[in-house]
């Protein structure tokens, strides 16, 4: 049985939907500033703990394989070819596994959609209330 293990698949996705959820909440306030003010402070709230909760998430795991090479001395003793002990190789995996799992990059390449569609939205409806 592997020391590290990852976190599981459910509290990975729930945790990759947060983060989605958070990105479209701030994303969308620059649409609902022309109707509601209340739904403004709701989906800023929402964003806010969405991110608060993915992001530390993100930090706490990236946390984990930093510290983890480091106290194993993973990178030295691969690029010096020692010896590498069990633990070691379970560290090994479970940075690799986490990697490998990771739903992250997805979440990076919706933020950055979403903040394309918000900022032309935004230059739109502005350029149209200038000249309207």
């Amino acid at each position: 049985m592997l020391k590290y293990q990852t976190n599981t698949h459910f509290y990975r996705n729930l945790v990759f939907w947060v983060g989605i959820i958070a990105t479209f909440s701030y994303r969308i306030i620059v649409i609902l500033n022309q109707y509601s003010r209340l739904w403004v402070e709701i989906a800023w709230y929402i964003g806010t703990i969405g991110f608060i909760w993915y992001f530390a998430h993100r930090y706490r795991v990236e946390n984990k394989r930093e510290k983890l090479i480091k106290k194993r001395k993973l990178g030295y003793k691969i690029h010096h070819k020692k010896e590498l002990s069990d633990e070691d190789r379970d560290a090994l995996v479970y940075i690799l596994k986490s990697l490998r799992s990771s739903k992250a990059r997805w979440n990076y390449i919706i933020i950055f959609a979403f903040s394309i569609i918000a900022l032309v939205y935004a230059v739109i409806s502005d350029m149209v209330g200038w000249l309207g």
